[in-house]
C-alpha cells in the first residue's frame, strides 16, 4: 500500500525518490526483523551475534577458526569479537587454543555444549522465522531473494 512507510515514519514530505524509499524500507524492515531475532534469542541467553559466532563455529568443524575469520563472516560486524569470545567460553558454548605454529592466532571451537544449544534451537529458529516471512508466500520470497541479492552485489564493498 503506497505511502505506508511514509506514514510509519511519520515523514510529511514525499520521498525524494523511488530509490530512497525503497533504501529507507530496507533499514526499517531490517531493524524490526533484527529487534524481533534480538527478543528471540534474548530468551535464551544469546546476542544475534552469539547466536552467529555458534553457527558459524558449528559450519567449521572440528578444525575451528581463527578470531580474525569469524570476524571476517558475520553476518553483522562485531568489532569486539574477543569480548563476545570470552562470554561463550564462560558460559562453556566454545573453547579457544592458541596455534602451535603461530602463537599469535586464537582458534575457536564449538563445544559439545554449544552444539547441544544450537540443535536445541535449530526447530524453535526455523518456526520463528516461518511466523516471521512465511505468510509472504514461497514465489514472493524467492522474488524478494534474488532482488536482495541484485542490491547486495550492487553494494558489494571491497573488504
Amino acid at each position: 500500500m503506497p505511502g505506508s512507510l511514509q506514514q510509519e515514519i511519520k515523514q510529511s514530505k514525499p520521498f525524494a525518490s523511488l530509490e530512497e524509499e525503497v533504501y529507507l524500507a530496507l533499514q526499517v524492515t531490517a531493524d524490526r526483523l533484527a529487534r524481533r531475532g534480538a527478543a528471540f534469542l534474548k530468551q535464551h541467553q544469546l546476542s544475534p551475534a552469539q547466536y552467529n559466532t555458534l553457527r558459524i563455529l558449528r559450519g567449521a568443524g572440528s578444525d575451528g577458526l581463527p578470531c580474525s575469520e569469524i570476524g571476517e563472516r558475520m553476518i553483522n560486524r562485531d568489532p569486539d569479537i574477543t569480548r563476545m569470545l570470552d562470554r561463550l567460553e564462560k558460559r562453556g558454548l566454545v573453547q579457544r587454543c592458541r596455534d602451535d605454529k603461530d602463537r599469535r592466532v586464537v582458534t575457536a571451537r564449538i563445544s559439545a555444549e554449544g552444539r547441544s544449544l544450537l540443535r536445541r534451537l535449530d526447530a524453535p529458529v526455523r518456526e520463528f522465522q516461518k511466523q516471521l516471512l512465511g505468510q509472504v508466500g514461497t514465489s514472493r520470497l524467492t522474488s524478494l531473494l534474488q532482488l536482495l541479492e541484485g542490491i547486495r552485489q550492487s553494494a558489494q564493498m571491497s573488504r
